[in-house]
């Protein structure tokens, strides 16, 4: 993709928010664009929303979970930008405009340093942690009735929509995160099960993976930052009037709830 093509497909993905309307997926109208180019795509939305005020307060992985891979179709993981916006505050409504959400459990991590890829190591990633709290991440997408490749899901800024973080800080020593469980809960149906040994065999391989993977184009993981390893189970449909909690045992819990449309 060129310049002019990357602007432009940045402008539709961005349209697409203001007007609450999916697009048709980037890889159709671009069927030779590559991720690098989704990566330019994401990129530079990310610099209209900073460029409004927004901050990048975190970064989150998409797709590292067996489960979310063969859901979406693709097979490989992908990353996208935290801002501000993004963040809404748990048992308190979310009125958000969301276009075709799902919902998905995860154990985020704050940095209490800084990661700088490459080269980033499991050791290097445990030591930059300074407390795991859960959350529950809210997917969607820009993309009509989720019709999207690695391309299209990258350049929509990993289809990255809202997150709530849990109020418990847990130390990472007092964890194994292989073994971390969670059940989630849409109303009073409980729709899922799962563990952190889903995201890529453990979630700290995802933050290895993401510090290694971002390094390279001159982007550092600061303290204080959140970010989101990937769900421990598959994603689930969410409707307004909706709550939804997460329970991840010695981690506590989290929930959320989306708000009903006023008349």
């Amino acid at each position: 993709m060129d310049a002019t093509a990357v602007r432009e497909t940045a402008e539709r993905l961005l349209l697409a928010y203001q007007k609450r309307e999916p697009i048709a997926p980037v890889i159709a109208a671009h069927p030779d664009a590559t991720v690098a180019d989704a990566y330019r795509v994401q990129q530079e939305q990310v610099r209209v929303w900073t460029g409004r005020g927004e901050a990048i307060k975190g970064h989150k992985v998409g797709l590292a979970a067996a489960a979310i891979q063969q859901q979406m179709g693709v097979d490989q993981p992908d990353y996208g930008h935290l801002l501000t916006g993004m963040f809404h505050l748990e048992h308190q409504p979310i009125a958000a405009p969301f276009l075709q959400p799902r919902i998905e459990p995860e154990i985020a991590f704050v940095l209490g340093r800084k990661l700088s890829g490459p080269g980033v190591t499991a050791a290097d990633a445990l030591r930059a942690v300074d407390f795991v709290v859960p959350a529950l991440e809210i997917v969607d997408s820009r993309i009509v009735d989720w019709k999207i490749s690695i391309v299209d899901t990258v350049a929509d800024n990993a289809s990255s929509g809202g997150v709530v973080l849990g109020s418990k800080p847990t130390s990472l020593s007092a964890l194994d995160l292989r073994t971390a469980g969670c059940t989630l809960r849409i109303g009073a149906e409980l729709v899922a099960t799962g563990a952190g040994a889903a995201v890529l065999g453990s979630p700290i391989n995802s933050l290895v993976w993401l510090a290694n993977t971002v390094g390279p184009l001159g982007v550092d993981l600061e303290p204080g930052h959140v970010i989101l390893p990937g769900s421990m189970t598959r994603a689930f449909p969410i409707r307004p009037g909706d709550t939804v909690f997460a329970d991840m045992g010695e981690l506590g819990g989290v929930t959320a709830v989306f708000a009903t449309p006023q008349p």
